[in-house]
């Protein structure tokens, strides 16, 4: 006899039940749908968490960084956050206090259209010179490395006029007393242009 014909007369002596055949195939049925259940779960789950992921990236957006800056003469470490054309500036002083500053702004493409202001547009504008007015009563001009105070030298009209250097050549400002400013890198702009 071989073992083939072993095998066969050994198992057919079993016989299954049909009871047993749709039981097996109720188990498989049961456990395809949980499977496909527990996958539609964890799917969902992965949806929900990558939404809120990319929610929450969108409600950071614009750019935080550590950068330095010239506030006051002195080169200072600041956090600077834009978003959206608008800036914020965290920074300590020189007395060891924790400053805030924030602004922004627009831009006009050529064509017209407004638009915020871009990540360039607001460090330059950072690193243009400030007019502080001192409770002193002192007046100071601050641009990079450099300090000028300008107290004494509004003229009759209330105008000031100063020469800053940059890295590039000579920069032209024209402060009228409480009334603002103005930068040009040919000449000094008007006083009125600014009114």
């Amino acid at each position: 006899m071989t073992n083939k014909e072993r095998y066969q007369k050994t198992f057919s002596a079993f016989h299954t039940s049909c009871d047993f055949s749709k039981e097996r195939e109720n188990m498989n049925s049961k456990k395809t749908v949980r499977i496909s259940r527990l996958a539609a779960v964890c799917a969902a789950l992965a949806i929900v968490l990558g939404l809120a992921t990319a929610a929450y990236a969108a409600d950071i957006g614009g750019v935080r960084r550590s950068i330095q800056l010239w506030i006051y003469g002195d080169q200072t470490d600041v956090i600077l956050e834009i978003e959206n054309g608008h800036y914020s500036l965290t920074y300590e002083d020189a007395d060891g206090n924790i400053r805030h500053q924030s602004g922004g702004g627009v831009a006009v493409d050529p064509s017209g259209r407004v638009r915020p202001a871009t990540e360039d547009e607001i460090l330059q504008e950072l690193n243009m010179p400030d007019v502080v007015y001192e409770e002193d009563g002192t007046v100071w001009v601050y641009y990079f490395d450099q300090k000028v105070e300008i107290t004494d030298q509004f003229g009759d009209q209330g105008v000031c006029y100063v020469q800053l250097k940059d890295g590039e050549g000579v920069l032209y400002m024209t402060i009228k007393d409480h009334s603002g400013y103005s930068v040009d890198k040919h000449k000094y702009p008007n006083p009125r242009s600014f009114n």
